[in-house]
């Protein structure tokens, strides 16, 4: 009998009229945060403010949202246990996303244009090598997976035509316990395919093989990519870097006397038509470069990670529960919240 109840509860939710994102007040972002020890997604307007909160049953990491549709997947830290589908109107878990046997969530995905395929970052769990899992979202049933012909994929993000770019980050790491097993010799890649999943272009960084490709954000066909770096933390590095397929990557360095602000480390990366924003929670700090990759502006503030286009402008979040608007010029405070924020603002629309 319960088995029955289940089955029929199940089909009402899959036939209830599908909400959108509008009658849920038309959120800006999705954001997962902590308060005491519980973990939510949020969906904030573009003031920061919070129409509505979701709980979560461990730390989230990022969203993907749909289309359409007032619903998103929220992703576990990684390596994922959970990839749960909730309806953001009702506030229910429709699905909770399992990967194949041996396989793991990488903490992102990312909807195709008309929401019918949802794909997810994956690892072998043993190996770390990176797969793109394909899902269709009438049932959310597992379809088949790509290679993302690198080691330790992130994020993934769909250009306008249909193309994915994925950040495979080079690094292998225990699937217990993310012990580092590969730091000497890790070789990270941006990685650009087609809509069925064949390879079309990949760049790699030979001479700062030890700086791990982790996040991703698009102006047009440009594509941003956010380092972290591995190697000696006396060696400054770029931590940001744009490529358009075809051509060479351009590696933004920011001023001598700030080489080591960011500390090695870009938690997020965000972009406009002509600007690129990356954040570091372990120096406190958001870097603004131009177009070309020419620095512009460091603004500070502690545990800043989140980061997001908001219209020619951007949104930050902090651990400390702030939301920001970012500018060339400074930072400029939108709400405070008791929610510690955490690493990532996913803008919708």
């Amino acid at each position: 009998m319960m088995q029955r109840r289940t089955f029929l509860a199940s089909l009402a939710a899959s036939l209830a009229p599908r909400l959108t994102w509008a009658d849920v007040g038309a959120p800006a972002f999705l954001a997962a945060g902590k308060r005491g020890e519980e973990f939510f997604l949020h969906g904030l307007t573009t003031t920061g403010t919070s129409l509505f909160r979701i709980p979560l049953p461990g730390r989230g990491h990022a969203a993907a949202a749909h289309p359409m549709r007032a619903e998103a997947v929220a992703f576990a830290r990684r390596p994922g246990t959970f990839a749960l589908v909730i309806d953001c109107a009702r506030g229910a878990i429709r699905h909770r996303l399992t990967p194949p046997e041996g396989m793991q969530f990488n903490g992102h995905g990312a909807y195709s244009a008309d929401g019918s395929l949802l794909m997810t970052s994956e690892v072998v769990a043993e190996t770390s090598e990176g797969r793109v899992g394909l899902w269709d979202t009438a049932r959310y049933s597992r379809l088949t997976d790509w290679p993302s012909h690198g080691i330790g994929p992130h994020e993934i993000k769909r250009l306008q035509d249909g193309r994915l770019a994925v950040a495979n980050g080079g690094i292998r790491t225990d699937p217990v316990d993310r012990t580092k097993l590969n730091i000497p010799d890790m070789r990270p890649n941006l990685t650009l395919l087609a809509e069925d999943g064949t390879l079309l272009d990949q760049i790699e960084l030979p001479d700062l093989h030890q700086n791990s490709i982790r996040h991703l954000a698009l102006s047009g066909d440009r594509i941003a990519f956010a380092m972290q770096w591995e190697g000696d933390p006396a060696e400054p590095v770029p931590q940001l870097g744009l490529w358009t397929p075809g051509s060479a990557p351009i590696l933004c360095t920011p001023p001598e006397a700030q080489a080591f602000t960011m500390q090695g480390y870009a938690g997020s990366v965000a972009a406009t038509g002509d600007r690129f924003l990356i954040t570091s929670p372990k120096g406190g700090a958001l870097m603004l470069f131009d177009a070309g990759g020419a620095h512009i502006a460091t603004h500070h503030r502690p545990d800043l990670c989140g980061a997001a286009t908001a219209g020619a402008g951007f949104t930050v979040t902090d651990g400390q529960g702030a939301v920001w608007s970012a500018s060339d010029d400074g930072l400029t405070s939108l709400a405070t919240d008791k929610t510690q924020w955490d690493n990532h603002l996913v803008a919708l629309g």
